[in-house]
């Protein structure tokens, strides 16, 4: 498999340390930097062409990596296609292949050692979709969201208006659903 990685200073060794074990793995490894230690760098200099990368189908997957992996999630997932998710277990790595054929993985440095870092790319690289038909409907409509053509979910079609939102309209809303 192909895969993009990325991290920024924060992220930068547990980024090697997974570069190298997946190249031991036979995966190939396209590295979007930094490629050497660099202080005060900023996450989306490298986390965007990582996620990049996944959308326009150089690489299978993408993995990018800082202190709380939040920012480059953030980033990821500015990228139209992308499905990024921030996993600190096992489990969430499955479920976000499961259910969101998510094909960026955001990890968190401060959160995971090497062995668990490795545990969940494991689990996310080896789990594939389910292709169960509410999954895909999701994603469908995901990417209807970024395409500007969705985004107001069946709300919309019972005459929901965001123009009419306040308090008392919320709690009516909230009995309907």
């Amino acid at each position: 498999m192909r895969i993009a990685i990325a991290a920024d200073h924060a992220g930068f060794e547990l980024k090697e340390k997974i570069k190298a074990y997946l190249e031991r793995e036979g995966h190939e490894v396209i590295d979007t930097g930094p490629f050497t230690y660099q202080p005060g760098d900023d996450y989306p200099d490298y986390a965007g062409p990582a996620a990049r990368k996944v959308a326009d189908g150089e690489v299978d997957r993408g993995i990018v990596v800082c202190d709380s992996g939040i920012g480059v999630d953030i980033v990821a997932n500015k990228i139209p296609g992308v499905r990024s998710a921030l996993v600190h277990d096992e489990q969430l790595a499955r479920l976000t292949r499961e259910h969101n054929d998510t094909n960026v993985l955001a990890l968190g440095a401060m959160f995971l050692d090497e062995e668990k870092a490795e545990e969940i790319v494991d689990a996310w690289l080896d789990t594939p979709f389910s292709g169960a038909e509410r999954h895909a409907r999701r994603i469908r409509k995901i990417a209807e969201m970024e395409r500007g053509v969705g985004g107001y979910g069946e709300h919309r079609e019972q005459g929901f208006r965001e123009d009419h939102l306040n308090a008392d309209n919320v709690i009516r809303w909230g009995e309907r659903c």
